[in-house]
């Protein structure tokens, strides 16, 4: 089934090359980014509303100064799920999309669905909370007095649709626009670390005030700072823009993740040293700490890298948003028209106004801090799953066409890659475990043999890949099972009980460890990347657990919109839920409670098989679609 998406897929990009004229995706996306304009925009899109709204928010209301440990933890969460989306950016270079794309080609189209319609929600989110950010900022430096109006926000709604503007105008424009604002920003953050030094109090972090909230503070702090990282996921939508994907996308990953790291925790610092943590301003958090030492030329300073800080935030949240529309319209997902390219400005524009359109009308109805609430739990959500992706890909047999999104000439260019790159490195194929073998040294091959794990020489066969498909579902499962039970058991008890519910625990750690060593005596597939992510399956476990358990710290008032939005994406999802009860409830009363316990069994056997076999039909509906097009 996979082959043949991606056959058809194949066929949509022949026919867009075509220009065929009753085709919307006849004007192709232009391919101008560099590998600066993708750190850029990675870049900006993080550092706005991370630095300008997120820090002061979490730190006085989370975490207190301890929001310098809650960045690190985000961003060692973000960095395990950034390997895996270089790799995916290698793999399925030149698609829009991102995580929907990845997802659509790898495990189906209700995934994907699922997935590309909770990253429209976390594009959405975003850009509604920079262009609320704005307007605070806005009303900060005219002393709260915009704020003394009526509630519907009429600023953020402007914002939100100047900048929607600007994107649909056209990349290259918009991208140069950002990297002006970039270096406006970057000069900003060094002024306020230069100029914060003058006006530091360590008494701010003494006599407990570091972690007021403890350490459940700090994760529930981590999970929120996680959307601050979401930078590298929208550098992956842009493969179909940039000049050479394979290469410029890991390396922007790389460099995003750091540079915002950089910048968050010396802004962290800088804030909590300056301000005592309960006292932070909510709305402008770093312009406000200079205000409050008296040095008002510094709150202007900051006021301006504000500005082109939450702006480039907005174009980082709005720029993916319509891309995703596009591929998703393109697919048959949502309405064809919405994957209308404009020829002159060679951009997705009937989504980049929709998109803007439902993005302003939200900052107009919805205050900062309601948006901020729910950013990180689709984001978190899409992460996971391109971790799982990974993970399937690497010990699935080979399938021509998971990277044959390509022209004949890039394609023979790729093969052209592949072959120096196995020249170079000899008979040597498990090249993506070179990091455990420089970790180990001599006992990497004596660890293997005692594991029982495969020859280097063998081969993943479809009997394999069943098995890690099947490890891998148990441990995701297993994963929510194991911090439902930390969080909401063994966290919230004391005493003995604790002890009841820690064999529940142990047990189910045992089951997670026995499932890794099972995959990791399956064959990987030998095909060489110009990237991959180091260290499989142990990196891409690694992010499911962190993500998992970052979603499940978040308010329970967040799960309940997300089950919304999920539930307005996909209705007839609740309608075969509710269908179904509905069926097993009629079968259940026709039983003849006269018949024998033998008929009865059989009864309720033909019940469970009809369960399964609806389950069947609806999920791999879209598979026999996908043959009936080929």
């Amino acid at each position: 089934d996979g082959v043949c998406v991606c056959v058809c897929l194949r066929e949509r990009e022949k026919e867009r090359e075509e220009g065929s004229s009753d085709d919307l995706h006849g004007t192709r996306l232009a391919r101008v980014l560099t590998t600066v304009d993708l750190v850029s925009l990675g870049v900006g899109s993080c550092v706005g509303t991370g630095m300008y709204v997120v820090a002061g928010l979490v730190a006085k209301e989370m975490a207190g100064p301890g929001v310098i440990l809650s960045f690190i933890i985000a961003a060692v969460a973000s960095i395990l799920s950034g390997v895996c989306y270089a790799e995916f950016g290698v793999r399925v270079p030149k698609t829009t999309g991102s995580a929907y794309t990845y997802s659509y080609v790898t495990v189906g189209e209700f995934v994907a669905f699922f997935i590309g319609w909770n990253l429209i929600l976390e594009y959405l989110i975003g850009t509604a909370a920079g262009a609320s950010a704005l307007s605070s900022m806005f009303d900060s430096l005219a002393n709260h007095t915009i704020s003394q109006e009526s509630y519907p926000d009429l600023l953020a709604l402007l914002i939100a649709m100047v900048v929607t503007v600007i994107v649909g105008l056209g990349v290259k424009n918009s991208v140069s626009f950002n990297n002006v604002l970039n270096v406006v920003n970057l000069v900003v953050w060094v002024f306020m670390v230069l100029a914060g030094l003058f006006f530091l109090s360590g008494a701010n972090w003494e006599d407990g005030r570091f972690l007021p909230y403890g350490w459940s503070g700090v994760m529930q702090g981590a999970a929120t700072c996680f959307y601050a990282f979401i930078g590298f996921d929208i550098i992956a939508t842009t493969g179909e823009e940039a000049k050479s994907p394979d290469t410029s996308i890991p390396y922007a990953i790389t460099v995003s993740l750091i540079t915002c790291l950089t910048a968050y925790v010396s802004v962290s610092v800088i804030l909590t040293l300056l301000v005592p943590f309960n006292l932070i301003d909510g709305d402008a958090p770093l312009m406000e700490m200079f205000a409050d030492h008296g040095f008002l030329a510094g709150k202007y300073i900051v006021a301006v890298g504000a500005v082109a800080g939450l702006t480039v935030s907005l174009l980082g949240s709005l720029f993916p948003m319509p891309r995703v529309i596009y591929a998703m319209a393109g697919d048959g997902l949502l309405f064809r028209f919405l994957s209308f390219v404009s020829p002159h400005t060679e951009t997705p524009v009937v989504a980049c106004v929709v998109s803007g359109s439902l993005a302003a009308l939200l900052a107009l109805l919805v205050s900062l801090r309601d948006l901020i609430e729910m950013m990180s739990i689709g984001t978190l959500l899409a992460y996971t799953l391109v971790s799982v992706c990974v993970l399937l890909l690497r010990y699935q047999p080979a399938r021509d066409g998971f990277t044959s999104f390509l022209t004949e000439e890039e394609e023979e260019e790729r093969k052209r890659k592949e072959e120096m790159m196995a020249a170079n490195n000899g008979t040597e194929v498990d090249d993506s475990n070179s990091l455990l073998k420089r970790i180990l040294g001599s006992h990497y091959y004596t660890i293997r043999m005692r594991l029982g794990l495969p020859n280097l020489g063998d081969r993943p066969t479809p009997a394999t890949g069943r098995t890690v498909t099947s490890c891998v579902l148990l441990f995701f499962i297993l994963t929510f099972f194991l911090w439902t039970l930390v969080i909401y058991g063994f966290d919230q008890v004391s005493g003995g009980a604790r002890w009841a519910i820690l064999p529940f625990i142990m047990t189910v750690i045992v089951l997670m460890v026995t499932l890794v060593i099972i995959i990791l005596r399956q064959p990987e597939n030998p095909k060489k990347l110009p990237y991959m992510a180091p260290c499989v399956p142990f990196v891409p476990t690694a992010a499911m657990l962190v993500n998992i358990y970052l979603m499940l710290k978040l308010s329970s008032i967040t799960w309940v919109r997300f089950v919304v939005w999920c539930a307005l994406g996909k209705p007839d999802l609740l309608l075969y839920f509710f269908l179904a009860f509905i069926t097993f409830t009629l079968i259940g009363q026709s039983i003849d409670r006269k018949r024998s316990v033998r008929e009865r069994g059989w009864q309720d056997r033909q019940k469970v098989r009809f369960f399964f076999g609806v389950y069947y039909l609806y999920f791999d509906w879209p598979v026999y679609r996908q043959e009936a097009k080929c």
